[in-house]
């Protein structure tokens, strides 16, 4: 088979499952992923209590899920867990990440391996658990949420910047591996958000991202996560970086 042909069909009730869903941008991507019709595993870390908030606004059947995405035995258990209660994922959003900024001279080689461990190998163990049923049903859509400053310099980011670097770089490769099995690989990067990893910058370095941008305001995780609809629809979009980000990644 070759072309179209090749492809499944996109299930009417997809299970999409978000990490990180107990935070601001998660919860959104969590609950436009239930208005597009998707049955969602709702994935948290550390905060039951923001999981259930983000679980309360979902119409469609859901679950919560709860596992360290860093210890791979944990996200197979949490993928059995979805797979028994929902069925198998066909839509995995790798939007759980962490931030331990410091100079690189100063920082605490611990602290920035776990960044790494979370955001790039994290990313890594979820899209290795889901693959391979997104590969036998031949449709799937990855969507790891990356950064602008995967691309720009900001002096005390080299964990967290080689980690969304990193993203970019496996969501072009496993794009590459996975498109004729009707499965897209892509990524999308917001700009400067208010949410909990971000509202305890002080005033003047949020007052100088947004003043240093084309658009000068920040865009808010409903904007960002309205978007995710165009990743389910887009059979041939794949190995792509979606930027949401006021302009940042131009400037």
């Amino acid at each position: 088979m070759s072309g179209k042909d090749a492809f499944g069909t996109r299930p009417d009730s997809p299970v999409a499952l978000v990490t990180g869903a107990s935070g601001g941008l998660g919860g959104e991507l969590a609950v436009a992923l239930d208005a597009a019709g998707c049955r969602v595993a709702v994935h948290y870390n550390s905060s039951r209590e923001g999981a259930e908030k983000t679980a309360a606004r979902l119409a469609n059947p859901h679950v919560l899920v709860t596992g360290d995405v860093s210890d791979y035995g944990a996200v197979t258990a949490m993928y059995e867990e979805i797979r028994a209660e929902l069925g198998p994922v066909d839509v995995l959003v790798n939007n759980g990440a962490i931030r331990k900024d410091s100079l690189m001279a100063m920082q605490d080689p611990a602290q920035w391996r776990q960044v790494i461990d979370t955001n790039l190998v994290g990313s890594f163990h979820t899209a290795r658990a889901c693959v391979p049923a997104m590969l036998r049903s031949r449709w799937g859509r990855i969507v790891n949420i990356v950064s602008p400053s995967a691309l720009i310099a900001t002096a005390g980011q080299t964990a967290y910047s080689a980690s969304k670097a990193g993203l970019i770089g496996l969501t072009r490769t496993l794009a590459a591996e996975c498109g004729r099995r009707g499965v897209t690989v892509n990524a999308l990067s917001p700009g400067f958000m208010i949410t909990g990893m971000t509202d305890t910058l002080p005033e003047h370095v949020v007052a100088g991202m947004r003043d240093k941008v084309p658009v000068p305001r920040f865009v808010t995780p409903s904007e960002v996560a309205r978007s995710i609809t165009l990743f389910l629809d887009q059979d041939c979009m794949t190995g792509q970086v979606i930027s949401i980000d006021s302009g940042a990644s131009i400037t």
